[in-house]
């Protein structure tokens, strides 16, 4: 294969692009630490980008959805302008495919997948009084409260973790949920109230895990990042991802769920689909046993199309 434009045939240095906001630097930090550990060697520099998806305060579902963090990204990655691309794979669609010509080299060891609840005063989920405001935007989100707790309000809240904070002091909103590892990637644990666990909360398809994307035709490269990789982050993010993809889950989708790969190599996945008002909830969950992570993905999609994910699912515009 005839390598891209800025193939290096021994990396000596590595560009790294990435959103510009607070959480996605302080991610890049993360990769440039765990690279420095294993090829001190290696030199690395950071291209920030601003998406779409970081200048647009309304809905996503109005700019290509989850794809508007990841284009831009993606554009730098392919015109030859960076060498490596740090994401999160909850904010990577997966009803379609990677840009053409790039791969995932690599998926991080995976952090926290849980939501973390932040209120004022302390309180839990559990305890919250009737009536009170919860900023958030995600629909995961939203139809979970509608459907477990339908006392309690969902405002809109979009903008990055320390914004959200601020609308918070502000009064936009009476709590806040945010992912926990978000939290912990920007330092700011201490406003934490509860973390809840995936059962209460089910976690968007690929949350806590960083993927490292590359252009297919830099195997030297490649094979350098290969070595950050974390053998169960890409069993679980595989199944995960499969699972989206066959579902044809969109942004505006309530889809959630997780895969867990066990000390004894095990492997399931438990996922949901919800109507956003939270009234009709679908669930499955598999065990691997021989199957290997995308068919175990396949399988529980396969399930939930069983039960009338399909229907559910394409009624909800985007």
């Amino acid at each position: 294969m005839t390598p891209y434009p800025g193939a290096m045939s021994a990396p000596e240095l590595i560009r790294i692009v990435s959103r510009d906001s607070p959480m996605a630097l302080a991610q890049v930090e993360r990769v440039r630490a765990e690279l420095a550990a294993l090829h001190p060697e290696i030199r690395t520099t950071v291209v920030p980008v601003k998406t779409t998806g970081d200048k647009w305060m309304g809905d996503l579902s109005l700019v290509e959805g989850k794809g508007a963090f990841t284009k831009e990204v993606d554009a730098a990655l392919l015109a030859g302008e960076a060498d490596l691309a740090v994401h999160c794979v909850k904010d990577v669609p997966a009803d379609r495919p990677l840009p053409a010509g790039t791969v995932f080299a690599a998926f991080l060891k995976r952090d926290d997948i849980r939501d973390a609840l932040i209120h004022p005063d302390g309180l839990t989920l559990d305890q919250l009084p009737s009536g009170t405001r919860i900023g958030t935007s995600s629909v995961r989100r939203i139809a979970q409260i509608a459907a477990a707790y339908p006392h309690l309000e969902c405002v809109p809240m979009r903008g990055n973790a320390n914004r959200r904070l601020e609308k918070l002091a502000a009064g936009d909103a009476d709590a806040l949920l945010l992912a926990a590892a978000g939290l912990e990637r920007i330092g700011r644990t201490d406003v934490i109230t509860e973390i809840l666990s995936a059962e209460v909360m089910c976690p968007p398809i690929g949350a806590g895990i960083l993927a490292l994307q590359c252009r297919e035709g830099d195997t030297d490269l490649i094979d350098t990042i290969s070595g950050l990789g974390d053998p169960d982050a890409h069993r679980e993010a595989s199944a995960e991802r499969m699972f989206l993809h066959v579902l044809q889950g969109h942004c505006n989708s309530p889809i959630a769920g997780f895969a867990r790969a066990e000390r004894s190599g095990d492997l399931s996945l438990r996922a949901c689909v919800f109507t956003p008002d939270g009234k009709t909830v679908l669930n499955a969950h598999e065990w691997a046993g021989p199957l290997d992570p995308a068919t175990l993905g396949t399988s529980v999609a396969v399930a939930l199309l069983r039960q009338g994910a399909r229907e559910l699912i394409d009624s909800i515009g985007h």
